[in-house]
């Protein structure tokens, strides 16, 4: 569209010259004459002419640079109109590179040569498949254009990603997973959306930061001045309450090692506050998980609360000892 009015333009322009032209000549022959204002206006029509054909020259070329478009990186790739962003370009360099989709983990190698205005790819390896990619806009840091099916689609540079370690699952459905990992040779998993992780010596407290009612968290720690059994009677007399349940069973994270249970219920009136503790011999000591948690009345707000704590603590792991 640019070109047809760029063309209109000029003739338009040349035949306003040329017509002017020949009124000054036809002027002469009938004896009017050429003032110095007339011949002023004649330059200051040809100069206007000439700009607005300049400005319509940079304005066809301004929205595309010069190649080359891409350079290493991370380029998410979507067709115009997409609310859904999942299927990535990852270029070692300018030259090379592969795609991957965040669905699958899938994807095929490329190589490519940028020439003004166009991209070459050859996808696949050198029996893979050839296709074009013709650049119409390099606007906002978007790469815009198409392939030789037609469809619009656009290239975005994602500067967040690395190219040398990028996990296109990971990055365009990232997980709230994490992992805590001791130095005492024990890990657990954590919602780092609900829990604040918080270490000071030879204590760990998650603390959920969800919707809740009073405090819930968990209180992980090793120490060496007693065995687990004796830990655990300690921490249910702490709890000042005859209402104690205590059971030994099997440790979460293990098969056969010895665990020590004790057990608080929430009381019918006050808080909702309820008390659970955990606890095993562990090297020169013990390890001893306590759980803190309140109930609100809301038994699915409680239910979710109690969920998310006992995740924790389920998924407790040992590295060999």
């Amino acid at each position: 569209m640019k070109k047809r009015t760029f063309t209109k333009l000029v003739a338009a322009c040349g035949a306003a010259v040329l017509l002017m032209g020949t009124v000054a000549g036809c002027g002469k022959t009938a004896e009017v004459p050429e003032t110095a204002e007339a011949a002023q206006d004649t330059q200051e029509t040809a100069e206007t002419a000439e700009t607005a054909v300049e400005e319509e020259k940079v304005a066809a070329t301004d929205s595309v640079a010069q190649a080359p478009y891409f350079k290493k990186g991370v380029y998410v790739n979507y067709p115009e109109g997409a609310t859904v962003r999942d299927y990535f370009y990852v270029f070692y360099d300018e030259g090379a590179g592969y795609t991957e989709d965040a669905n699958t983990g899938t994807g095929l190698p490329f190589a490519c040569e940028q020439e003004d205005g166009k991209v070459s790819f050859s996808f696949g390896g050198e029996d893979g498949i050839n296709d074009v990619f013709t650049v119409t806009s390099t606007e906002n840091g978007i790469i815009t254009g198409s392939f030789e099916d037609g469809q619009e689609l656009h290239f975005e540079l994602k500067e967040d990603a690395d190219p040398d370690n990028f996990d296109a699952m990971k990055y365009a459905y990232p997980s709230t997973e994490e992992v805590y990992e001791d130095a005492n040779g024990w890990k657990v998993k954590y919602n780092s959306e609900l829990f604040e992780v918080n270490h000071s010596d030879n204590i760990v407290t998650f603390v959920y930061m969800g919707e809740s009612a009073g405090t819930n968290m968990i209180t992980a720690t090793y120490d060496v001045d007693m065995k687990a059994k004796e830990a655990v009677d300690k921490m249910a007399d702490s709890w000042g309450s005859d209402n104690v349940t205590k059971t030994e069973g099997v440790f979460p994270g293990t098969e056969d090692v010895d665990a020590y249970y004790a057990v608080l219920p929430p009381s019918e009136e006050g808080s909702g506050l309820y008390e659970t503790v955990i606890a095993r011999d562990y090297m020169d000591g013990y390890l001893m998980f306590e759980l803190t948690g309140h109930n609100s009345g809301d038994e699915a707000l409680d239910m979710e609360v109690s969920d998310a704590l006992a995740l924790i603590i389920d998924s407790v792991e040992f590295n060999e000892q």
